[in-house]
């Protein structure tokens, strides 16, 4: 592990790299500003300076009882919204309830939301900047910075900052560290994923309707995910292959993001993810396939004239939380408790 009192004895990084593409991917994302979510009915937690100087936060809800350390979830938000999202869901509802630590004498969870940047996305229009995460800067090594070919790449500031609010609960013993989960919507699961696959504390994953993190619409440098030694640039190396994932999304989705869901999916078996591919439609009910009028191209289509269906009826579906699968989400994380991986 590099800590910053190496950096004057190595080239650091620089955004003036010859090559834009490197092996972590992308440049990390420009922030265009810091933001800072209202956190109602929780409890704010911040500021803390990222890797860039840039305060962050992130909001706590905690059950109305505690019977020592509990499950934690981590849920991080859509692009362009706040964390202030969660209350679009229902996860809340279950907070109180739910035994997510299999102990029905022992119900309740605590909820983590931090809060992304204001940076620029390679998304479409008009997803292209504003509040989100950076999924495209692929450098979540758990050993922090990493030393390659001359240049100290540092982690991924989203990442670290997540680490950080995480580290914070656990510090405080609030947290039964078996049991620590990730949830995410849209961007928000793009991170969700690309977090939790390099994260081998986080016990399982469930997320909604998210891109795939390693290659969607305007991506320049999307690569393969591989738990080996990359090959190429057009590799990079996961470090929780073992890792349970559910992703729930729709037949019909904005910007073709089924036929993307499933190229994801397919990458993910291909290296012995255990990768279970939910797909529904308007009802909310389970079907076995991608409607092809709502695109077709594993990579997504961000032209709304020639995917108008998923740009209408898709886009409906992409901006409403599944309700009536956050149980079955909950239910998959109860079932996934934290086991030592090879």
């Amino acid at each position: 592990m590099i800590g910053e009192g190496d950096c004057s004895t190595i080239q650091a990084w620089k955004n003036e790299r010859p090559m834009k593409c490197g092996p972590f991917g992308d440049l990390p994302a420009v922030t265009i500003g810091e933001s800072k979510p209202n956190c109602w009915g929780g409890k704010m937690l911040g500021p803390w300076k990222d890797g860039n100087g840039v305060d962050r936060y992130a909001c706590l809800f905690e059950p109305d009882s505690s019977n020592g350390p509990l499950p934690l979830v981590i849920f991080l938000h859509p692009s362009l919204l706040s964390a202030d999202t969660i209350h679009l869901t229902n996860l809340l509802h279950y907070q109180n309830i739910y035994p997510l630590s299999g102990d029905s004498k022992r119900p309740g969870f605590s909820v983590l939301a931090p809060q992304g940047l204001s940076q620029q996305h390679h998304y479409p229009v008009p997803d292209a900047r504003g509040k989100g995460w950076d999924n495209w800067y692929r450098q979540l090594s758990p050993r922090g910075s990493v030393l390659k070919d001359d240049y100290l790449y540092r982690e991924n500031v989203d990442a670290s900052t997540i680490d950080h609010f995480v580290a914070d609960q656990v510090a405080a013993g609030k947290v039964d560290t078996q049991r620590v989960f990730v949830t995410g919507w849209s961007n928000g699961g793009a991170m969700g994923l690309l977090y939790a696959l390099n994260r081998p504390t986080i016990a399982a994953l469930a997320v909604y309707s998210a891109p795939d993190p390693f290659g969607a619409f305007n991506d320049p440098c999307s690569q393969t995910p591989v738990k080996k030694r990359p090959a190429d640039n057009g590799e990079v190396r996961i470090y929780n292959p073992g890792l349970p994932v559910m992703h729930v999304h729709n037949n019909c989705d904005v910007a073709g993001l089924c036929p993307n869901s499933e190229h994801l999916a397919g990458q993910l078996r291909a290296i012995g993810v255990e990768a279970e591919d939910t797909i529904i439609n308007f009802a909310g009910q389970q079907v076995t396939q991608c409607m092809p009028s709502c695109g077709t191209n594993p990579n997504g289509d961000t032209d709304p004239s020639s995917d108008p269906l998923g740009w209408s009826l898709g886009l409906a579906h992409h901006l409403r939380w599944p309700l009536t699968w956050t149980s079955t989400m909950l239910d998959f994380f109860r079932s996934h408790p934290f086991k030592p991986r090879r």
